[in-house]
């Protein structure tokens, strides 16, 4: 007999996957609509708006686990680290 264990969802689990989604689908909702052309910021590459998110949201993870591995503070901080590094990055990446 195969043992599955099942994640326990929590509302804020819940809320951070909603939330994903819902960004996703604004995204390509707008991109469907009005398409943005590639454009050079800041990153030494050439990005569309969705690989800033892209890029954002993977950067957003990286940043929560460094604050979780290095500091005790209060991950409320990294989450608004990660919302101001993702608010410069889709303007200005």
């Amino acid at each position: 007999m195969i043992n599955l264990e099942w994640m326990a969802w929590t509302a804020p689990t819940a809320t951070f996957f909603i939330t994903i989604g819902v960004i996703l689908s604004a995204m390509t909702t707008w991109q469907l609509i009005a398409p943005s052309p590639p454009r050079r910021g800041f990153l030494p590459l050439t990005t569309t708006p969705g690989d800033r998110l892209f890029i954002g949201l993977l950067s957003s993870a990286y940043v929560h686990l460094g604050w979780l591995g290095f500091t005790d503070f209060s991950i409320w901080f990294a989450l608004g680290i990660s919302v101001i590094w993702l608010i410069v990055l889709m303007r200005w990446g």
